[in-house]
């Protein structure tokens, strides 16, 4: 049985470890997107980053199960890739992270993900900051968010923007691990009212009508109630015992 296990372990390597090598030779490349515009293609901070987390989680995986890697170009690509996701899309100017490396373009709620995938941390000032922008600026009322704007973030796609409900559960994320624990519950309960009787969400929703939009039903939005509750649920505990990183801030 031992055996067996190692022999599935050594399989599955050997299929994951050309991924990371691919996540090295394109973490530059311009590509889509995470919402796969039509639009020229951009580098965007999500990818990059996105491929630090590919390579990152692998050397985790290697070490716990001692299997073989590259350890010193792996690890020391992981720390530039991770390092450029966060200085090149920094804009100091406005004092928050943008969609492009390079500094250039919009916001992008994606921007939400980097502390959810422990690129950052969520209490990073960098990251506080960006958050608050993303609220302000991609709001599309009654706690809903929009991906992006178009307008300054050109898509390719004709017709008008609904507010993707996954969004708003990384806002979620983020408030609550920022210490704004309330304002994060009371977010979360709002996003879950909107199922419809048979608890199921869409992709977006009409942010004036609140009509059901997209693909319905919609995984990611299912899979932003399960995330994004259990770690509200670790934060309202932090909270109830006294960790003072889990009070409630302005």
């Amino acid at each position: 049985m031992v055996g067996q296990r190692k022999a599935g372990r050594e399989r599955l390597w050997a299929a994951l470890a050309p991924i990371v090598e691919m996540a090295i030779r394109s973490w530059r490349v311009p590509d889509s997107g995470p919402w796969e515009i039509r639009d020229q293609s951009r580098p965007f901070t999500y990818s990059a980053a996105l491929c630090y987390v590919a390579i990152d989680r692998a050397i985790q995986i290697a070490r716990r199960d001692g299997l073989p890697y590259p350890k010193r170009r792996w690890e020391a690509t992981a720390r530039r890739i991770r390092q450029a996701a966060l200085t090149q899309s920094w804009d100091p100017r406005r004092r928050t992270f943008t969609e492009n490396l390079g500094g250039s373009g919009g916001l992008d709620a994606s921007l939400l993900t980097l502390p959810v995938r422990n690129v950052i941390e969520f209490d990073d000032p960098r990251m506080v900051s960006t958050t608050k922008a993303i609220a302000a600026e991609l709001d599309a009322g009654n706690g809903l968010l929009f991906r992006y704007l178009p307008e300054v973030s050109p898509d390719g796609l004709p017709g008008s923007e609904g507010a993707f409900l996954l969004c708003s559960f990384w806002l979620v994320d983020n408030l609550a691990g920022q210490g704004r624990v309330d304002e994060a519950h009371e977010l979360y309960e709002s996003l879950c009212r909107r199922a419809n009787p048979l608890g199921l969400l869409p992709e977006q929703i009409h942010p004036d009508t609140g009509e059901f939009l997209g693909n319905f039903p919609q995984a990611f939005s299912h899979v932003g109630v399960l995330a994004s509750g259990l770690r509200l649920l670790k934060a309202e505990r932090r909270a109830a015992n006294g960790d003072p990183t889990a009070r409630n801030q302005s």
